[in-house]
């Protein structure tokens, strides 16, 4: 038996050649992050362990990656899904989080992996959300270093293909004008987390 179609390949010598489909979010877009309370919502991450970080984090001069949602909704299930197997949120889990709105003060470029032909113009397919880290870190150096010079990867999150992520490498934190929604659990996002929950089928522990 063949284990077809396998692992996503790694970068191609001709992408540097290639147009990817390049979306623009334009001063004004609203993303969301889902952060531990402790820490900064404006975050460009160099640990190695995500999808799109670095595959030199640690080295001298790495880039770092921030992560972000669409909605709020992309980010609650891109910060709690990554063990498959029984859907599940506790409560000390999202209080300890709050749910940040990062506002762009300018525009970002973004490769689109999203879009029509995204994928396919760059020699990819969609494995490439859902591959091994080791794959998509090194296309992620790859994309940062092609000639349109993007800002980022707009992409499928892995957890719900009909939501969309976000990794923006790293830039001024002056970038996003930031405000805080509160957490999951604060009362006036009850009604959100309720509709997240029936959605997706996620039991409230």
């Amino acid at each position: 038996m063949i284990d077809a179609p396998g692992e996503h390949p790694p970068p191609h010598p001709e992408l540097h050649l290639q147009h990817p489909i390049i979306c623009t979010l334009h001063a004004g877009t609203v993303l969301y992050r889902h952060h531990q309370k402790v820490h900064d919502p404006v975050f460009f991450g160099t640990t190695g362990n995500y999808r799109f970080d670095d595959p030199d984090c640690g080295s001298p001069g790495c880039f770092g990656v921030l992560y972000a949602g669409a909605d709020p909704e992309c980010c609650l299930l891109e910060s709690c899904g990554p063990t498959t197997g029984v859907p599940a949120v506790s409560g000390a889990y999202l209080d300890a989080r709050s749910i940040a709105r990062l506002e762009l003060v300018g525009d970002l470029r973004l490769i689109d992996l999203v879009e029509p032909g995204g994928l396919t113009c760059i020699g990819a397919d969609n494995r490439l959300t859902t591959c091994s880290y080791l794959i998509s870190q090194r296309w992620s150096s790859t994309l940062r270093n092609h000639p349109v010079k993007p800002d980022g990867i707009r992409y499928r999150s892995r957890h719900a293909p009909e939501r969309v992520a976000y990794a923006i490498y790293s830039r001024s934190a002056s970038t996003f004008s930031v405000s805080s929604m509160g957490s999951f659990t604060d009362p006036a996002n009850d009604s959100l987390l309720r509709t997240i929950l029936k959605t997706y089928k996620f039991a409230f522990i």
